[in-house]
């Protein structure tokens, strides 16, 4: 994968990249929005106060589907797979970008259980892990996942300080963020039951499962081409000693 260069989309790919989506996306849209408005109009007007809970959830699966494409394109990122697509700083900045917009919307997700009335909770118990009323290990995890989330997403702003190798260490606490907010929301979602609930459960974790074996292969297998006595041996005797790299920092 280390020869893998930016090659970009060929102009005349440029109608089709950017119409085909577009034309998608406006199928969609149209064929649910005026639904979806219908049926939270609908809600509203039959309990005004489940305005709250209905945002809630909203902006629990927007939070969530908003960290698993950021985890998921993280991992596509370290394969190096993106770079033939786009230049590794603009694939860098979505990828921080997106962490950052998640963890925003689980900010807002768990204010809005302060004004849910249906299952009334505190300030502590939206800030403590454990003391929620309802399913308190469950919600806990997604309250530990939120603040692992947030230690990764300031760890972005602050790598020149921390240094590569410290923020490299600790971007691995996104897979747990990853796996608590999974975890969090099978455990205690009221819509864990639906077929399109559990379909964006397996089908991220079936995405993100895959990307990180092939990611932990290729690590191994360029570790196994690095390490073979043949290569080593080789480069040595083609290697003159007065010139090799970093010589007079060892001396």
């Amino acid at each position: 994968m280390a020869g893998v260069k930016y090659r970009g989309f060929h102009p005349r790919t440029e109608l089709v990249r950017w119409g085909l989506p577009a034309v998608a996306i406006g199928i969609i849209a149209g064929g649910t929005i005026p639904a979806a408005a219908s049926g939270l109009q609908a809600a509203v007007a039959a309990n005004p106060s489940s305005l709250a809970w209905l945002f809630e959830r909203l902006f629990g699966f927007m939070s969530y589907i908003t960290v698993a494409l950021s985890v998921i394109y993280g991992l596509l990122l370290s394969t190096k797979i993106l770079d033939a697509m786009a230049h590794r700083p603009v694939s860098f900045t979505l990828h921080q970008d997106l962490a950052a917009i998640g963890l925003g919307m689980a900010g807002i997700h768990g204010m809005l259980l302060g004004l849910d009335a249906s299952v009334p909770f505190t300030f502590a118990q939206i800030l403590v892990p454990g003391q929620s009323p309802h399913a308190p290990f469950a919600v806990g995890i997604g309250q530990v996942s939120l603040y692992l989330m947030a230690l990764v997403t300031i760890s972005f702003y602050a790598r020149r300080r921390i240094g590569q190798r410290a923020w490299r260490t600790l971007h691995y606490v996104t897979f747990l963020a990853y796996a608590g907010s999974t975890f969090h929301g099978i455990a205690s979602g009221s819509d864990s039951g639906s077929i399109w609930a559990q379909g964006l459960y397996l089908g991220s974790l079936t995405v993100v499962v895959f990307l990180l074996v092939y990611r932990i292969g290729m690590s191994l297998l360029e570790r196994s081409t690095t390490a073979e006595p043949g290569a080593v041996s080789r480069t040595t005797r083609a290697t003159p000693l007065t010139s090799r790299p970093g010589l007079r920092d060892l001396a």
